[in-house]
Parts: structure tokens; sequence; C-alpha cells
């Protein structure tokens, strides 16, 4: 079981499976199963409801409906995905490692073990992409997301939050941006904050290394208007796929409909040559012109710090359509612990399978929360020739959004890497600064603040595996201590045998 991912609560465990085609019935669901609260009394989007938030994700509390935001003209949703519990039920799934397993089963492509095997892995093959047929979005021609546009563009009456006093402005934190590759018309979407400007404009916060600023890139290079639509509020598994690293070939739709087991619906934007989901609650439509830039932030981020002033690509808001009574969903980035840590660790879990395509002799990996996911992370590997760890170091920072870690911790397969203490004994112990240091340069976050130039800093890889002659090691490793099994078996009757240890140690008595 993933640590700190804990199984459904019977309330919501006792409930049958279900997949959720919008917003609206996982907060129904929710509300169902205790785990969502409506505040009535009045709370303002400028700094109130982060507060509020803050507090209740900290508490493992619930999801909160804010019903009466002044000055807005629809509640207000934080905390959706802000717990494992709710995590899982929004991918329909008993805890989030049972994802990563279905995740596993998509990307296995390892060669057939003879004749057996390979009817096997085809009739699997066969299953999976059969699956994946199954599951491509489903076009339609109307969605309750048009079912109101509004006649004049005002985003002022969207309750966008302002999350942090020096904030440059209320931002949109939780959108699905979708933009599209001009050479092929293939859809990326991800999530990228909005910072407001005015009545009509946003700033697009593409960092250089995402997807969607590539397709920004290669609309600019043509001299043409990008067209995007950001999408807000949309059911959960849809919000997940747009955060995660969908294996390469997959659309996100594509993806988000596996984790529904249900297609994702489609309809065609009302004044952009783009689809968004139909069941959404709001939908921004418009464009970014590559010759128009414009200062966005600071933002309170993930770092605990503001990021600094930046000149981004500006959106243009043409159009607004919405549901009938729509939602606004939205989060609160700022230092672990929130909503995105949460979901980061998440994603974590379930795409360990697509690193292990890649990398067979991984066991587990961490990317610990007090290590802001990408700065800090940890593997443990089974080992097998010599300097394999530092093979896997830059097999990782070379492997997508890996390539922002700045501390890489490789350890032996026996060792819990999701406890620190046990991988901090590892390290003090067992790597030698003289000879199992790899230092490296290359990309780092946009949002890093302790590299001189932006974008760019040193790695540190550290080897804290156990040596071996063949490593090099001249002297004889030491053996490990380690019990008698005779002896703890012994050791657990008495203890169980005498109620004082008994109830000292948790063991319950014969």
């Amino acid at each position: 079981m993933l640590r700190g991912f804990r199984p459904l609560n019977k309330a919501v465990g006792s409930l049958a499976p279900v997949t959720f085609r919008s917003l609206g019935e996982f907060l129904a669901r929710l509300e169902s199963a205790g785990d969502l609260v409506r505040v009535s009394r009045p709370v303002s989007r400028d700094l109130e409801i982060t507060e509020v938030t803050q507090r209740v994700l900290a508490a493992d509390g619930p999801a909160l409906r804010f019903d009466h935001v002044p000055g807005a003209s629809m509640p207000v949703v934080t905390n959706l995905l802000g717990s494992p519990r709710r995590i899982a039920l929004a991918l329909d799934a008993p805890d989030v490692d049972s994802v990563a397993e279905r995740i596993s089963r998509l990307v296995r492509l390892r060669p057939p073990a003879g004749v057996l095997g390979a009817v096997r892995d085809l009739s699997g093959t066969i299953e999976t992409l059969s699956t994946l047929r199954s599951l491509a979005p489903k076009r339609v021609r109307s969605g309750p997301c048009q079912e109101v546009e509004e006649p004049t563009v005002d985003l002022d009456r969207l309750p966008i939050l302002k999350c942090w006093p020096k904030d440059g402005g209320r931002t949109i934190t939780f959108p699905i941006v979708i933009t599209s590759d001009p050479d092929t018309g293939e859809p990326h979407t991800g999530i990228y904050r909005l910072q407001q400007y005015g009545p009509d404009t946003l700033g697009m916060h593409f960092q250089v290394h995402r997807v969607g600023a590539n397709n920004y890139r290669k609309w600019a290079a043509r001299g043409e208007r990008m067209p995007v639509a950001a999408v807000i509020g949309v059911d959960p598994a849809t919000v997940f796929s747009g955060l995660a690293p969908v294996p390469e070939g997959i659309s996100n739709f594509v993806f988000a409909s596996f984790l529904r087991s249900e297609p994702l619906e489609l309809v065609k934007g009302r004044s952009v040559d783009l689809e968004v989901p139909a069941q959404a609650e709001i939908v921004l439509e418009g464009y970014v012109d590559p010759t128009e830039r414009r200062v966005e932030g600071p933002f309170g981020d993930h770092t605990g710090y503001y990021s600094a002033p930046e000149p981004f690509p500006v959106f243009h808001v043409t159009r607004v359509t919405h549901r009938a009574e729509p939602v606004y969903l939205t989060t609160v980035t700022g230092k672990p612990p929130t909503e995105d840590a949460v979901l980061g660790k998440a994603v974590e879990r379930v795409f360990l399978p697509v690193v292990r395509l890649v990398l067979p002799e991984i066991v587990d990996m961490d990317l610990p929360v007090p290590g802001l996911f990408i700065n800090v992370g940890v593997v443990s590997i089974q080992k097998s020739y010599p300097d394999q760890p530092r093979k896997v170091m830059h097999a990782l920072w070379g492997l997508g959004q890996m390539m922002f870690v700045r501390y890489l911790i490789v350890v032996d397969g026996d060792v819990d890497v999701h406890d620190l203490s046990e991988v901090l004994y590892r390290v003090g112990l067992q790597a030698d600064p003289g000879r199992d240091l790899e230092l490296s340069q290359g990309p780092v976050d946009q949002l890093s603040i302790s590299n001189p130039v932006p974008n760019l800093g040193g790695k540190v890889g550290i080897d804290a595996t156990r040596k071996r002659p063949e490593d090099g090691f001249p002297r004889p490793w030491p053996e490990e201590i380690r019990s008698e099994p005779a002896a703890v078996r012994a050791a657990e009757e008495a203890i169980r045998a005498d109620p004082v240890l008994a109830r000292l140690l948790g063991r319950s008595v014969r």
C-alpha cells in the first residue's frame, strides 16, 4: 500500500463503483459520502478562501464548496483532490497502486518468451489496443459546457482567486489548457496558471519545457496566432490526466477515457478549432498572439516563495461559455501540504510503471513531498553490474520531467525509499563523497530559485548502494546486523503473552 494513501473509508467504500462524467456527478458522490462540506457564509475570493482551504487540507478534511463568494455569480470548489481517498475514488480504484497496475498493463512492451509467451503477449496487446480503441473520445454536437454563451467577455464575473498577499493579481490555478501542434494537429492538454490582467486578458504561464510552450513556439515560427481553450471544472479523471506525464503516442483525452473506463465526450469550440470536454463547467476560448508578451507574477508557488515576475504570452479571451449553473473549480498552490502536493504524489505512483519500462532495474521510487517532488528523488534498484547506479541517474535525468531532479539518491532494492530516515542512514553510511557523487548540469524547473541562471543548474547523484569488489571497492564490505528469525518469533510470543508489553507495543493479547 502506498504510504500516506489509505483505503477508502467505509462511507465511500460502501458505494457502488461508478464513472464520473462531470464535476457535478463527483461532487454529488462526495456529498453523499460526507466528504464534501458546503460553506454558506460569505468568504472572499481574495486570500480568505485560500486560508480556509489550507487549514482544512492540512487536517485531511473534505472537499469544500463555497456557496457565497461576494462579487461572483457562481460557487467555488476547492480541495477536490486534496486527499488520497478522493483521488482513489475519482479513479474508481481501491487505492492508487491499483491504478498503477492498470497503467503497467497498458505500457507493457516486453519481448515475448517463446511461442507460448508470444501468444500470451499478443493476446494481451490485442486486448489493450482494443480497449484503447473503444475508449477513443466521443465527438458530440453539443454539450452542457455550451448551454450559456456570455454576450460579452467579463472575467470579473468569475470567482478567480487571489491566493497570497503579494501575488501579482487574481489567478486561475486549475484550468485544463488545450492547444494543438500546428504541424500535426495533435491536441495537448496541460495545467498552466492564468493570471488575470483585465476583463478579457490573462497571462499564459507556459514554462519553457512544457508541450504547450513548444506548440506556442511552432505557431510563433509561422507568425500566426495560436488558438487556445481553457476549461475550468471537468470530471476528476480528466483533471488528473491534465497533470499526468502521459506516455508518448497516447493523447491526454484518450488517457482520461482510460482512467474513466468510458469515452470522454468532446465538442468543438464555438470560436476555435479545438475540441473541449462537453461536460465541462466553463470554457474560455481565444488566442495567444506570438508578438505580444506581458509581465506575469509574482505568484506564491509550491516552493514556498513567490515566483519572479517575468514576461509571458498573453491569452486574449474572445468567448466564454458555461453550464446553466456552473461551479468554479480551483486549487491553492503554495508550500506543501497543498492539493497539488497530494496530486503530485499520486502521479508519481501511477506512472512508476512507465519509468520501469525504460529502467526495469528500478524497484521503487520516491519523490518526497519535503523535497518538493521534482527537486529530490530516491530510487531503489536491483544492482547487477559496476556503476549501474550512475547509469540509472543519467537515464532518469533524460526521462521527461525527471530532468528537473536536482538531488538523486540511488539505494539497493531492499531499502524502503519512502522511509527517509532509512535513506539518510544509507547515504551517511554507504556513500563516500570522494567516489560516490555524480556531478552534472542540465535543465531545472523554471520556478527553481537556487540556480544563478534561470532554467539551468547543477545536479548531484549519490550512489548509496552497498559496494562490492566488482565495483572497484578494495575493502571487504561488512555483514549487516540482522536478528535471528527464531529469536524474533520468540520475542513476539513473549510480547503477546505479557499484557504490559502487549499494550506498550500495540500487540493483541491471547
